[in-house]
């Protein structure tokens, strides 16, 4: 297909621009990610201090779990709620988790 004649409706130079959001979300990704190697790692760092984004993955929660490696009792009550108002749920299990939202409090 010729596509001589069609105008660009966003310039070539910005089709492939990305989102600095998602940007320096990918970075960090690439930090905590075991499987990079550390000069990448390095060169996410360098990124990710370039945007005043300093990270320290070992001080990153991703709201799985309490510091006291309990889980996150706000998640719990979300789960809970959502499989009550499921309706793949059977009513066995909505009044399981009735009864646990419960005693959550």
């Amino acid at each position: 297909m010729d596509e001589g004649n069609i105008p660009q409706e966003v310039p070539r130079s910005e089709d492939f621009a990305g989102e600095p959001e998602n940007i320096l979300r990918g970075h960090k990704a690439n930090i905590s990610n075991p499987q990079t190697s550390k000069e990448t790692k390095q060169q996410s760092r360098k990124v990710l201090e370039s945007y005043d984004e300093p990270y320290d993955p070992a001080q990153v929660s991703h709201g799985t779990k309490t510091e006291q490696g309990e889980k996150d009792p706000g998640n719990v009550a979300r789960g809970l709620k959502a499989s009550i108002n499921n309706p793949g749920v059977s009513e066995e299990a909505k009044q399981g988790a009735r009864e646990k939202l419960g005693r959550l409090g």
